[in-house]
C-alpha cells in the first residue's frame, strides 16, 4: 500500500481502485406501526397541550382585562399616607372633668407606638396570622376559606372570609361593606397596592384605630373605655384577647350581653396567640382562668345638670365650625363650667322647685302599681324589672309600698352596688319605714268639673296617700340622733315627686363673661329644651334698672322725686290703659331710690315717659337685653322678651360699670394637633405671651416703648366697649343694693353679709318669677315658671319664688370668697340723706346735691345725651325732652292724690285692664321660644282678658 501511494500518478488515472462487486445486503423486517389507540392518545395529548396553552393565553388576556376593568376606578390610596381619622371631640370643665363626647363615631386615635405589643399580637393572631409576611392577600387563607365554603355550600351559610388586615383596611376605609365578588377583587387589588405604599406598622395603626368593636366604639382605645373603662396601657392579657375577639361579630361576642360566647371566643384568641408564640401556654391558661368582668364605661362625671351646658357648647361649636368638624374633628374644648358651682346650682334649683311643688302642686300619685298576691316575697324581682323614671335625681330610688298603716308605711327599694353593671349582678334589696309626719305635703290633686285644679286635705293616715303595691319615688334619709326635746329618728324614706314647674339658673363671672354654672331646667332627661338660653320670657320688673340707668345718664339724681299716682293713657277707641302698682296703693312724690327699692310701676312709667322710650330702648339694646324693643311704655315694665343668658350678660354689664360683657361658655378650642384655633375675646394682656401656650394671636401690647418685664405681673387693658356712663351705672348699682337690704329682694341676701345688688321680677298674672343679682365678682340670674305659661299663684312673686333659690346657690358659691365692695368710679360721691324717715345712701355726680329734687314736672332739654366716652370728665349727660318717645301713645298722667283710685278702676284689681296700646308686645303669656331645629313647648292662648283690653304690662313687683 505504501508503494502504491509512492507511485507516480498519471493523467486521468483514478486515485482509488475500481470498486469490486457490492456485497449482498442483509434484509430487515418491515417496521410495525403503533396501535391506533396509542396514536389517538398522542394526538389527544397534543391537542390538550395546545388547548392548555391557548387557555393560558386566554386566561392571561382575560385576567389582564379584568385587572384593567377593576383597577380602572380603584380609589386613590395616597390619602392613607396622610389619613386623619374621624375622631370625636371632647368637652372638659375647668378642673379637667370630661363633660361630653361629641361624636358620630366614638373614636380616640392612638399612634401605633402607644398601642401595647400584647394587644397588637392578639389582633394579629385572631385576624391575620401571616400579617407580617404576606403582600396584602394570603393565598393559603383564601384556599382554606374556599374549601370550607365548598364543604358547607348547601347549608345557607354566609361565605367565610379570608381577608387580611390589609384587606380590611381597604374595605373599611376605601370600599365599604358590600358583599360581592367584585368588591372582593377590588379589595385584594387595593390591599396589594396599600402594601406597596405603606409600612406594615402604618397599616396596623390604621386598622386598630378604624375598626368597629361594638358599644358605639371605633378603634381599640375607645373600645377599652367602652368595655373595661380603662386606657390601653392598663389592659390585662385576657382583656386584650377579649377586644381581639370582637371584630368577627361585635354584637354576638359582646361580654355585657353574651358573656358565655364572649368567653369562648376570648379563649380561642388566646389559643391562637399560643400557636403564634406570642404568649406561653402558661400565660394562656392563667388568662383563661381569669373571670370575664366588663365594666360600664365612665361617661362624663359632672353633675347631671351639666347636660344643658354641654348641649349649649355643642350648638356653639356646630355654629362656629360646622357639624362635621365639631363632632369628627378631634377638638379639645375647654369650657368655663365649674363643677362645684354647677352642683350647687342644680341643688338650689331642684330644692326651690320641689318646695314650690309641695306647696302648690299636691300629690299626683304613684308612678306605677304592682298587683301581686306574693308581693311580700318577690317584690325585689318585680321592682328590678321596672325602668327608672326619667328625671329622677341621683339620690332618688324607686320603692314599692309593702305595708301601709296609720302612722308608718313600710317600703322596699333596691340599691345598686358599684359592680351592678357586671353580668349576673343583682342590686341589693333594702326595706325602711316612711313616717306620716314627712308626707303632710302630699295633698291629693283633684280636678273640678270646670277642669280647674284643687287639692284634698293633708293625709291623716299613711293609707290616705300610699297603698300596698304603689311604686313611688323616695329618697333614703339617714338616722338622726335625739337632740334635747327632739326625738331620735330612724333611717327612713322621704316621699318625692318630679315637679311640673320649671326653672333656670345661670351664674357667670362679670369680669370675663365666663359662664360658671348653667341649669336649663329640672332635667335634660325629661326635656332638652334649655330654658336658660332658648326660652324667651318677659323679665318683668327685673328690667327696671335699665330704665333708671337711662334716667341717671340724662342727669337725673337718685333723690329726684316722681309722682306715684294713677297713670292713665287714652287709647282712643281702644279705651284707657290704667296700670297699677303691685300693692294697689299710691305714695305721692317718691324718690327714685325708694321707687326702685319698692319696685313701683307707676313711678317707672313716669320715668320712662320723661326720658323717652327711644332712650330706654337704646339702653336695652346696648346691654343686649333685647335686640328689638318696642318704643311703648309697657316695655319699660319688662313687657319685652329676653332669655336668662341675655339678662345675665346685661346685669354683668351693670356690675362692670357699664361695659359690654359677652357671656361665653368656651375658654378655648384646640384642634387634633393641639393648636388653639379659637378662644373668646378677652382682656388684652401685655406680658402674658411668655406664659401662654398655643396663643393664636399675639395679645395687644400696652402703649409702652419697652418690652414687658417678666418679673412683673402682667398688665391688662380692658378694651370692652363702654355702653353706659360708669358714674350713672354706679348710681343704679347703689340703689339696687337697697333692693336686697330692705326692698323686694330681702330673701336673696338674708345672712350673706356682703354687698349685693339685685332686682326682683314678676310678670303679669304671676306667670314668671325672677331674681337677678350680683356681687362685684359673681352674677346670678334665676327664673321660675311653667313651660306653657300659667300663673304660679297669687302673691308668688320673684322675691317669694326665685329669690330663695338665688340665695341658696349664692350661699354656697360665695363660701370662701373674699367680701368685695362695689368701687365707685372717679368723680362720684357717696352721701347719706333722709327721706320719709329712712336714711338712704346714694352716689351723686359733681353737679348733684345729695337729697335734692327738682320740680316733679321739670322740663328737660331736647338734646339726646352724648355717649359716655365722649363726655368731658365730670360732665353729666344732657337730658331729653319729655314726651318724645317714638311710638308712645299720647296720654296724661292724672294728678290724683295718694291713695286715690283712678276712674273706672275695679276694686281689688291687680294688673288693671289687659290690653296693650297699638304696637305693644304680646302679654306676658308668651311661651318659651328656642333656636331653630329644637322643638319648643306649645304656646297657649291668652286667657287674662278684662274689658276686652290687654295691658301688656311686664312688671308687677
Amino acid at each position: 500500500m505504501t508503494g502504491l501511494m509512492n507511485d507516480p500518478v498519471t493523467a486521468r488515472e483514478r486515485m482509488v481502485p475500481e470498486p469490486g462487486p457490492e456485497p449482498a445486503r442483509r434484509s430487515r423486517p418491515p417496521a410495525r406501526r403503533p396501535p391506533l389507540v396509542v396514536r389517538w392518545l398522542a394526538r389527544l395529548a397534543g391537542a390538550l397541550v395546545g388547548l392548555g396553552v391557548l387557555a393560558l393565553v386566554v386566561a392571561a388576556v382575560a385576567g389582564y382585562a379584568a385587572y384593567r376593568h377593576y383597577a380602572a376606578d380603584l380609589p386613590d390610596i395616597e390619602g392613607l399616607k396622610h389619613y386623619q381619622p374621624r375622631v370625636m371631640s371632647r368637652v372638659f370643665a375647668t378642673d379637667g372633668t370630661l363633660l361630653a363626647d361629641l361624636a358620630t363615631e366614638r373614636r380616640i386615635f392612638v399612634p401605633i407606638t402607644a398601642i401595647p405589643d400584647q394587644l397588637k399580637a392578639a389582633f394579629i393572631s385572631a385576624e391575620d396570622q401571616n400579617f407580617w409576611s404576606h403582600a396584602g392577600v394570603d393565598p393559603a387563607a383564601i384556599l382554606r376559606a374556599a374549601l370550607t365554603d365548598l364543604a358547607h355550600l348547601h347549608e345557607g351559610r354566609r361565605p367565610k372570609g379570608a381577608s387580611t388586615i390589609t384587606q380590611q383596611v381597604a374595605k373599611n376605609m376605601l370600599l365599604g361593606g358590600e358583599v360581592s365578588l367584585s368588591r372582593k377583587v377590588r379589595e385584594a387589588l387595593l390591599a396589594m397596592r396599600i402594601e406597596q405604599s405603606l409600612s406594615k406598622q402604618r397599616i396596623l395603626e390604621l386598622y386598630l384605630n378604624e375598626i368597629y368593636l361594638g358599644q358605639g366604639a371605633y378603634g381599640v382605645a375607645a373600645a377599652a373605655e367602652a368595655y373595661f373603662a380603662k386606657p390601653l396601657d392598663a389592659l390585662t392579657l385576657p382583656e386584650a384577647a377579649m377586644l381581639a375577639a370582637l371584630p368577627k361579630a361585635p354584637n354576638n361576642y359582646n361580654p355585657f350581653r353574651n358573656p358565655d360566647a364572649a368567653r369562648a371566643r376570648r379563649d380561642w384568641v388566646l389559643d391562637r396567640m399560643v400557636e403564634d408564640r406570642a404568649i406561653t401556654p402558661a400565660d394562656a391558661a392563667a388568662a383563661k382562668a381569669a373571670t370575664l368582668l366588663p365594666a360600664a364605661p365612665r361617661r362624663p362625671g359632672s353633675p347631671p345638670g351639666a347636660a344643658y351646658f354641654a348641649e349649649e357648647v355643642r350648638r356653639d361649636l356646630v355654629a362656629r365650625f360646622g357639624a362635621d368638624r365639631a363632632t369628627q374633628g378631634g377638638l379639645m374644648v375647654r369650657t368655663s363650667l365649674d363643677p362645684h358651682l354647677q352642683d350647687a346650682a342644680d341643688r338650689a334649683l331642684h330644692g326651690g322647685l320641689m318646695a314650690y311643688d309641695r306647696s302648690h302642686g299636691g300629690w299626683r300619685g304613684p308612678v306605677s302599681h304592682l298587683d301581686d298576691p306574693a308581693l311580700a316575697r318577690d317584690w325585689a324581682e318585680k321592682l328590678a324589672a321596672l325602668p327608672p323614671v326619667p328625671g329622677m335625681l341621683p339620690g332618688w330610688r324607686l320603692a314599692v309600698v309593702l305595708e301601709s298603716g296609720d302612722a308608718v308605711a313600710r317600703l322596699g327599694w333596691l340599691e345598686r352596688t358599684p359592680d351592678a353593671a357586671q353580668p349576673g349582678t343583682q342590686p341589693a334589696a333594702h326595706m325602711a319605714p316612711m313616717l306620716l309626719a314627712e308626707t303632710r305635703w302630699a295633698r291629693p290633686q283633684r280636678e273640678t268639673a270646670s277642669h280647674e285644679r284643687s287639692f284634698g286635705p293633708a293625709p291623716r293616715r299613711m293609707r290616705d296617700a300610699l297603698m300596698p303595691g304603689d311604686v313611688v319615688l323616695v329618697e333614703p334619709e339617714p338616722a338622726v340622733a335625739a337632740r334635747g326635746k327632739t326625738p331620735a329618728l330612724p333611717e327612713r324614706l322621704a316621699l318625692r315627686q318630679i315637679p311640673e314647674v320649671q326653672g333656670a339658673l345661670i351664674s357667670l363671672d362679670p369680669r370675663t363673661g365666663r359662664v360658671l354654672a348653667l341649669s336649663g331646667g329640672w332635667s335634660a332627661e325629661i326635656s332638652q329644651f334649655d330654658r336658660a338660653t332658648q326660652a324667651n320670657r318677659q323679665p318683668g320688673s327685673s328690667f327696671k334698672p335699665f330704665v333708671y340707668l337711662t334716667a341717671m345718664e340724662q342727669g337725673i339724681a337718685p333723690s329726684q322725686r316722681f309722682l306715684d299716682a294713677p297713670f292713665v293713657v287714652d287709647l282712643g277707641e281702644a279705651g284707657k290703659w290704667r296700670p297699677n302698682n303691685y300693692e294697689m296703693d299710691f305714695s305721692g312724690p317718691v324718690p327714685l331710690h325708694v321707687a326702685l327699692m319698692k319696685s313701683l310701676n307707676l313711678v317707672t312709667l313716669r320715668v320712662a315717659n320723661r326720658v323717652g322710650m327711644d332712650a330706654v330702648a337704646a339702653t336695652a339694646a346696648g346691654f343686649h337685653v333685647t335686640d328689638a324693643m318696642p318704643h311703648v311704655l309697657p316695655a319699660s315694665l319688662g313687657a319685652v322678651e329676653t332669655t336668662v343668658l341675655r339678662l345675665a350678660g346685661a346685669y354683668a354689664g351693670l356690675a362692670e360699670g357699664g361695659r359690654a360683657v359677652a357671656p361665653s361658655l368656651i375658654d378655648s378650642v384646640q384642634d387634633a394637633e393641639g393648636q388653639v384655633i379659637w378662644r373668646p375675646d378677652a382682656l388684652a394682656c401685655a406680658g402674658c405671651a411668655a406664659g401662654a401656650a398655643q396663643t393664636p394671636e399675639p395679645p395687644q401690647p400696652l402703649p409702652s416703648a419697652s418690652a414687658p418685664d417678666p418679673a412683673q405681673p402682667p398688665e391688662f387693658t380692658d378694651t370692652r366697649p363702654q355702653i353706659a356712663d360708669p358714674a350713672s351705672t354706679f348710681q343704679v348699682v347703689t340703689m339696687m343694693q337697697d333692693v336686697v337690704r330692705r326692698g323686694t329682694g330681702t330673701a336673696a341676701g338674708a345672712g350673706l353679709n356682703r354687698p349685693i345688688a339685685g332686682k326682683t321680677g314678676t310678670t303679669q298674672d304671676f306667670n314668671d318669677a325672677w331674681f337677678a343679682g350680683f356681687t362685684p365678682d359673681l352674677v346670678t340670674i334665676v327664673w321660675v315658671g311653667f313651660d306653657q305659661p300659667a300663673s304660679l299663684g297669687e302673691k308668688e312673686t320673684g322675691g317669694a319664688v326665685a329669690a330663695p333659690i338665688w340665695h341658696d346657690f349664692m350661699a354656697e358659691a360665695l363660701r370662701g370668697r373674699p367680701v368685695l365692695d362695689f368701687v365707685p368710679p372717679p368723680g362720684v360721691t357717696l352721701a347719706t340723706w333722709e327721706s320719709g324717715g329712712m336714711t338712704l345712701t346714694d352716689a351723686f355726680k359733681p353737679d348733684q346735691v345729695p337729697g335734692a329734687s327738682g320740680p316733679l314736672d321739670a322740663p328737660v332739654t331736647e338734646t339726646a345725651p352724648a355717649p359716655a366716652a365722649e363726655l368731658p370728665p365730670g360732665q353729666a349727660p344732657k337730658a331729653q325732652e319729655s314726651g318724645q318717645a317714638s311710638g308712645q301713645a299720647s296720654g296724661q298722667a292724672s294728678g290724683q292724690a295718694p291713695g286715690g283710685q283712678a276712674p273706672g278702676q275695679t276694686a281689688g284689681q291687680t294688673e288693671g285692664p289687659t290690653a296693650a296700646p297699638d304696637g305693644a308686645p304680646p302679654s306676658a303669656d308668651a311661651a318659651p321660644r328656642q333656636a331653630a331645629g329644637t322643638q319648643a313647648p306649645p304656646r297657649t292662648p291668652d286667657k287674662a282678658k278684662v274689658g276686652g283690653l290687654d295691658s301688656g304690662m311686664g312688671g308687677l313687683y
